[in-house]
């Protein structure tokens, strides 16, 4: 279908953006790389009166590591976080996470700042932040302020932001050198969302656990963090029982629709698969 009419503004600055939002409010929405808000305009599910581009926003594609901390612009592609030297050795999950997004075109447009701002619970990266403790700086008219990727989803597509607000940045604290992980995710082909989908990021001191995350992608209608789930790794040796029993703790959590990826249960089991995949691949890696 063809997307309804719409004016359409470029700021180049985030307080002009901000400033239009406001002044265009409930009608106007921001648009980053295009690959979820166009298809929801194609099929009418969104129907704005202004979209606001953020492609000319000054400052928002850097990425900064600035003390124990790496600081990546909402603007920042998909394709970007793959060929960054810097988020390869800092934060390797990420490009291990942007590898199976979708396809290389959409890369190349996609941003952090989109995938993890819009809500979809199918969006890989709001996992993965949440996995990696992230914060979101989300600027609106009254300033700026900080909400973790933890608590910032509530339901599809129902965020933390604010009208008129835009989030400018994802902080992330610098794992320990020599962690595990691994981002495992079932999709029916190239450019799918994920049947369902883990990352994972551990820490091994003397053959023991000693911290863990993991985040789970679209097997609900928010995505997870599975805090108990990795309470369970904690001071074990990841032997088989211990696994088992994390996986199990995790799969309770989850609640996905059934759909054309396959029914509830099915959805379910493969997060779990996902997840032992996961810790697998993070286990191996982790350098204790």
């Amino acid at each position: 279908m063809i997307p309804g009419s719409f004016d359409y503004h470029r700021p180049t600055t985030v307080e002009g953006a901000v400033a239009l939002l406001q002044k265009l409010g409930e009608d106007a929405l921001p648009l980053a790389g295009g690959h979820s808000l166009i298809p929801m305009m194609k099929t009418r599910l969104a129907a704005p009166d202004h979209l606001v581009d953020l492609g000319a926003v000054e400052g928002l594609r850097q990425i900064d590591h600035v003390g124990n901390e790496v600081i990546i612009g909402a603007m920042v592609t998909q394709h970007a976080v793959i060929h960054s030297s810097q988020l390869a050795d800092l934060v390797p999950l990420m490009r291990e996470t942007a590898l199976v997004i979708a396809d290389p075109q959409i890369r190349y447009k996609g941003t952090i700042g989109g995938n993890c701002a819009n809500g979809d619970p199918g969006n890989d990266m709001p996992a993965l932040m949440q996995c990696l403790n992230a914060r979101y700086t989300l600027t609106g008219l009254s300033g700026t302020r900080e909400v973790a990727a933890r608590d910032f989803y509530f339901g599809a597509y129902d965020t933390a932001l604010e009208p008129g607000e835009i989030l400018v940045s994802v902080s992330i604290p610098v794992p320990p050198l020599g962690h595990g992980y691994g981002y495992e995710k079932l999709k029916r082909k190239v450019g799918d969302y994920a049947t369902a989908a883990a990352a994972v990021v551990i820490t091994i001191e003397g053959g023991t656990c000693t911290s863990a995350s993991i985040g789970l992608t679209n097997v609900s209608e928010t995505p997870l963090w599975a805090q108990e789930a990795a309470q369970i790794l904690l001071g074990t040796t990841l032997d088989e029982a211990t696994v088992a029993k994390a996986v199990a703790a995790a799969e309770a959590i989850t609640n996905p629709a059934s759909d054309m990826r396959g029914p509830s249960e099915y959805r379910t089991k493969m997060a779990g698969i996902m997840l032992r995949r996961a810790l697998e691949r993070a286990k191996t890696r982790a350098k204790g």
